[in-house]
């Protein structure tokens, strides 16, 4: 009996495991994703694995360049049924002196910060960039999907206007493949419900 007991409590550990593991993946919750949440009646997505200031785009920022990164973020019902999307490009510098970095945000109000480590700079992008979801069915499933891209310090043919980067010059941007020469990042949480999210 003794022995039977010693076996059956580790086999009840793993399942719990499992158990666990695979209700995070249903909900698009996993630590390898992009992790949805609230913010007030905005979708926005954490994403503590996924790092873009990195190689050839961090070698970059220590030359001297300003990068660009362009950001997309869909909310879909399904494959081809997105519900909602947004777009945003923010612009990273750093500081050598200080070895910190700065971003702005191109569009939708202008906003920036400054003296930030590469995982904090990377996080402020994360949370300037929202999805409204105040008009979706918060018991159907759903997808969200992120994409990030690299764009040269110069961009060939960029069309702004004081709040930045035009919605029309992303759209386009994301609609082409990527080139070689451009960093790309891309990440999804799927399917959750909005009932299972927790408000803060």
């Amino acid at each position: 009996m003794t022995k039977t007991r010693q076996i059956a409590l580790p086999t009840a550990c793993i399942a719990v495991l499992i158990v666990t593991a695979l209700s995070l993946d249903s909900l698009g919750l996993s630590g390898d994703g992009i992790q949805p949440r609230w913010a007030g009646d905005f979708l926005e997505v954490a994403a503590p694995k996924l790092h873009f200031l990195t190689g050839q785009q961090l070698d970059r920022l220590r030359n001297g360049a300003a990068v660009p990164f362009d950001f997309q973020l869909t909310l879909s019902a399904g494959p081809g049924t997105p519900l909602h999307r947004a777009l945003e490009r923010f612009v990273v510098s750093y500081d050598l002196w200080e070895e910190r970095f700065s971003v702005v945000r191109l569009r939708n109000f202008r906003r920036s910060a400054m003296h930030l480590t590469a995982t904090a700079a990377e996080t402020w992008c994360l949370e300037n960039i929202a999805i409204p979801a105040y008009s979706v069915p918060s018991d159907r499933p759903l997808w969200l999907k992120l994409e990030i891209r690299s764009a040269e310090s110069k961009p060939a043919a960029p069309i702004a206007d004081e709040g930045g980067v035009s919605l029309a010059t992303l759209i386009e941007l994301f609609s082409h493949p990527t080139r070689n020469t451009q960093g790309h990042w891309e990440s999804q949480a799927g399917p959750f419900r909005l009932d299972d999210l927790r408000r803060q």
